[in-house]
């Protein structure tokens, strides 16, 4: 074989290699979670990528009620991390998904306007007080507006007769239903809420009460009182016909350094 020829072909085979090596995509995770986790699970798919350069997280955010009926009508998805057991073990139950694991808990809390200053002990007779707006996300399509209708049931089994069925019927459903307006692509809707007047107090998860009151002036986070307040479990279940990555992705939310993230974000240990 001629001197050149040889030298030429090696040079052909690296550039052969290297476009192959440049063509090959990376791999692609799809996750549908609730939308309370949207800061916390960027972060963590950041942290992922970084360490599996190889793998793309895909994030679909929303209502976890609403994102398991589309999962349920056949959208695409590998990965369900629900801000509930409930919606994630339905699919799992329909022989959709793998078995749920909890990885992360929250709690609820209240967003008060500016000029709304309470402790958490008044906080119930602020919810019961005809002047005030009280705003919550919409039961069974959000889970954040199930666990209000639980504090409301727990207030009244503490001895506030009649406290849960005037709180159901008083509450403004705000965020969280099919019918509600898409929540501002780069503001906390909960304090977006509360500015435009909407709700003078919000309940909802302490995570989102948090962020809101950093986003915006003068609205202030109060934990409910720990006898009303509801330990709201969120659980991840990875869908049939998921990557090799998925289950990756799920053992990273799990570990240490994945509770750190959800730590940093106000989310508790699971």
């Amino acid at each position: 074989m001629p001197t050149r020829l040889r030298l030429v072909l090696p040079l052909i085979g690296l550039a052969a290699t290297t476009m192959t090596g440049a063509q090959t995509p990376p791999q692609t995770v799809r996750v549908h979670a609730a939308g309370s986790l949207r800061a916390a699970l960027t972060d963590s798919a950041r942290a992922f990528e970084a360490a599996q350069p190889g793998v793309k997280l895909a994030l679909t955010f929303g209502a976890s009620g609403l994102l398991k009926d589309r999962l349920a009508a056949g959208e695409a998805s590998d990965v369900f991390a629900s801000a509930n057991m409930d919606h994630p073990q339905a699919l799992a139950a329909a022989g959709r998904a793998a078995p749920v694991q909890r990885f992360t808990r929250n709690a609820m809390c209240a967003l008060l306007r500016p000029g709304l200053d309470l402790a958490p002990d008044a906080l119930v007779a602020a919810m019961l007080d005809p002047a005030l707006k009280l705003g919550v996300s919409t039961p069974r399509a959000d889970p954040a507006g199930d666990y209000a209708v639980q504090v409301f049931d727990r207030i009244e089994s503490a001895g506030t007769a009649g406290a849960a069925a005037t709180l159901k019927a008083k509450a403004l459903q705000l965020t969280g239903g099919p019918n509600s307006p898409p929540p501002p692509p780069d503001r906390n809707v909960y304090g977006a809420l509360v500015a435009q007047g909407a709700a003078d107090l919000f309940v909802t998860y302490c995570t989102n009460t948090l962020a809101a009151s950093r986003e915006q002036p003068g609205q202030r986070s109060v934990p409910l009182p720990e006898a009303l307040n509801v330990s709201a479990s969120y659980g991840v279940t990875v869908l049939n016909g998921a990557p090799p990555a998925t289950q990756q992705f799920v053992d990273f939310l799990l570990s240490p350094d994945g509770q750190a993230v959800l730590a940093r974000h106000g989310f508790a240990p699971r």
